[in-house]
């Protein structure tokens, strides 16, 4: 049994990681942090987990997080991230960090879209990005593993495939039409994710300047060795939660549909992938860490539709981060991550 602390464990993410871990056989949360709930019952900002939990919640200290943990989940919002967990490292922990704070490989990319200079130039050498279908092999040698981001989570494993058997044509365009539930912007409400103002809209936003897009550009460059060009194109859902990805992957040959179907059997051992034959559904993902994925040809067959379906807390945040922790620890990657999904 380990000890695991979670450091901003109010938000939607952190209860999620809390949600989760009470099924994880070989876990025990023995620390949370809150900046503004310092001093209260974390059941008090969660009232679901009452039953489950009687932990405060405490003020982000490292070296007392460090002694009373094994194992650190890192879930503060982006740029507040960086000092904590160069320090968790120094104190010997192994850290999964959901913030974007270690997803870039570059310290002047990071500079570029978040507007702050990366403190931890160091660990961006050394930390491996949690892709879990993908980096395996890295994730289980890591102490440090950058979480993706719901989008580029979404948007990589449909594609990932066909990049790796050089299908993809990299001097097209590549079209990602991304719908995402309003928890994804977090528990603190702002007039765009006020319910009445999201409530029966669909509101596209950031359009082409979305923070997930340099994430997404890397790691197609990893996969194919070429720079893509990409339009990602994110919109706002009137539902809690989910991910509904719709890429335009522009081919280099043609490929029918059995084809398709073939390239995406990569993927017919992996737990947590389910590629079906009919258009996903935010509706069966809801509550699992599951990536479901269906494809489809186009009449020039030079242009495949994928359609991706994740719920955006947990394969898209805590789910993808329990799963990068079991992997890091050496065991089954499925603990704690096998419960069905909500319905209706």
């Amino acid at each position: 049994m380990i000890k695991i602390a979670i450091v901003g464990a109010t938000g939607y993410t952190g209860g999620e990681l809390l949600r989760l871990l009470t099924n994880h056989p070989k876990t025990e949360v023995t620390c949370v942090t809150s900046h503004q709930s310092a001093g209260e019952p974390l059941v008090s900002r969660h009232p679901f987990l009452k039953g489950q939990y009687t932990l405060d919640l405490e003020t982000l200290d490292v070296d007392k997080i460090s002694e009373k943990s094994d194992f650190v989940f890192v879930a503060l919002s982006h740029t507040t991230a960086i000092k904590p967990v160069q320090q968790l490292i120094q104190n010997g922990k192994k850290v999964v960090d959901l913030s974007a704070d270690f997803r870039l490989d570059s310290a002047a990319l990071y500079k570029k879209w978040y507007a702050v200079e990366h403190t931890a130039q160091e660990l961006l050498q050394n930390r491996v990005y949690g892709l879990s279908e993908v980096y395996r092999d890295k994730i289980k040698n890591s102490s440090l593993v950058a979480n993706p981001g719901c989008y580029p989570t979404g948007t990589l494993l449909p594609v990932f495939p066909f990049l790796k058997k050089g299908l993809v044509d990299l001097d097209r365009e590549i079209i990602i039409d991304a719908k995402s539930g309003v928890s994804g912007a977090g528990r603190s409400a702002t007039p765009k994710t006020h319910f009445p103002e999201v409530n029966e809209g669909l509101l596209p936003y950031n359009i082409g300047s979305h923070r997930h897009l340099p994430e997404i550009n890397q790691e197609i460059t990893h996969f194919s060795g070429q720079p893509p060009k990409t339009i990602f194109t994110p919109y706002l859902l009137p539902v809690n939660r989910g991910i509904l990805t719709t890429i335009y992957l522009p081919l280099n040959e043609t490929l029918t549909q059995s084809q398709i179907d073939a390239v995406l059997t990569a993927y017919k051992s992996e737990g947590f992938i389910r590629c079906i034959d009919h258009p996903a559904n935010i509706s069966a993902v809801k509550g699992t860490n599951y990536c479901d994925i269906s494809a489809f040809e186009t009449p020039s067959r030079r242009t495949v539709i994928l359609i991706s379906a994740i719920d955006n807390l947990v394969k898209g945040a805590a789910g993808q981060a329990i799963q990068n922790m079991n992997l890091m620890m050496g065991w089954d990657e499925s603990l704690g991550l096998m419960t069905p999904g909500l319905f209706p």
